[in-house]
């Protein structure tokens, strides 16, 4: 049996942690969440499938694949999370656990339209506010939870 496999999509401007507002999303890099997450997933004999994008119709397609190698999926939609419904379509064919995490707490955020993402709608569940420690939690919680339906 082949190792089940868990996508991290990641979208606009997050390829510019530690660098981007460091006072809202801190020091971390994207390569540091993807080192902790693959941590996370090797403990628990998953495959990690890491990728970032700032083009909508990439994601979308990253999605559309996941719809049938993913066994769970943890998503930080970005910008995304305010007009992407062509993500929150693709989002909807998927079958397997879908997190949503945000490094910041976007309910507490300066600007209303912040705290609004569509996307939560159609997710599993949500991480908000613990950093970039909310990657490998949504990780560890999904693989917890495909351990259980094994």
């Amino acid at each position: 049996m082949a190792a089940q496999k868990i996508y991290v999509l990641n979208g606009p401007n997050l390829n510019l942690l530690g660098a981007r507002e460091p006072e809202v999303y801190g020091r971390a890099t994207l390569t540091d969440i993807e080192d902790a997450c693959r941590m996370e997933a090797k403990e628990a004999g998953l495959l990690l499938e890491f990728r970032q994008t700032n083009a909508e119709h990439e994601m979308v397609g990253w999605l559309h694949e996941a719809r049938t190698e993913a066994s769970g999926l943890v998503i930080n939609p970005a910008a995304f999370s305010y007009a992407g419904y062509a993500i929150l379509d693709a989002l909807k064919m998927l079958t397997c656990s879908v997190i949503e995490v945000h490094i910041s707490n976007i309910h507490r955020r300066e600007a209303g339209w912040r705290s609004k993402s569509i996307l939560t709608q159609v997710v599993t569940g949500i991480v908000s506010g613990l950093g970039v420690k909310g990657y490998p939690l949504a990780v560890r919680h999904l693989a917890q939870s495909l351990a259980v339906a094994a």
